[in-house]
């Protein structure tokens, strides 16, 4: 297996929980991200349809040395273009497309599509992906969908993300996820608001709490 794969399974292992922030300002996009390293969540994906997405990557890749900075919601190889090219050190995709998957690879970069059925799952495995993203979870069952796909699927590294809370996320990688997802969980609404990094920063040590005391030893 390629280096950057294992790399990459280390670091979920270690995390097991992706920030996931979705913004219309570049300024609230690197405090929402500051705020959650500083809570100990050091994965950090940065939805493609957020405003100056790029922009966004390339600051926090200068500013938070410490983090690994993604991005997701990538729709098309010309995106996939303009992340690499941002520096984005992990891609995530709500869906399975094999130009986005070998394009990823070839620049051996971790690749995460989304799918949604077992076909779907294995169909992403099998064209190269490096995990996959089982979305939207909270739609298809939530954790006992993960549990039930687990005995055919288990060997297939999966990411459940749309329906993962603070309070549930240990459970998922106790059914099986390598790791999870979230957004608006750590981002609500009115501390971005206000402003308020402190409220995200809390949310992320909660997290990062539940899902130590998760791991599989």
């Amino acid at each position: 297996m390629n280096n950057y794969k294992l790399k990459w399974y280390d670091l979920l292992r270690k995390y097991r929980a992706i920030a996931v922030i979705r913004t219309d300002n570049l300024a609230h996009g690197l405090a929402m991200a500051r705020a959650v390293s500083v809570g100990g969540i050091k994965l950090i994906e940065v939805t493609w349809n957020s405003v100056n997405p790029d922009i966004l990557v390339s600051k926090l890749r200068n500013n938070l040395p410490d983090c690994v900075i993604g991005v997701g919601t990538i729709l098309d190889a010309q995106s996939l273009d303009l992340a690499i090219n941002s520096g984005a050190e992990f891609i995530f995709s709500p869906h399975t497309n094999l130009e986005l998957i070998t394009k990823a690879n070839q620049a051996k970069i971790p690749v995460i599509p989304g799918a949604f059925s077992p076909t779907e799952i294995v169909n992403a495995w099998q064209k190269g992906a490096t995990c996959v993203k089982v979305f939207p979870i909270n739609s298809l069952g939530g954790i006992s969908y993960l549990k039930a796909l687990q005995g055919p699927l288990g060997e297939i590294p999966l990411i459940p993300t749309g329906g993962v809370t603070i309070n549930n996320a240990a459970d998922f990688i106790k059914a099986g996820a390598m790791a999870v997802g979230l957004s608006s969980e750590l981002f609500p609404k009115e501390a971005i608001i206000k402003q308020d990094w402190s409220i995200i920063t809390k949310k992320a040590e909660l997290l990062a709490q539940n899902l130590q005391y998760s791991i599989p030893k």
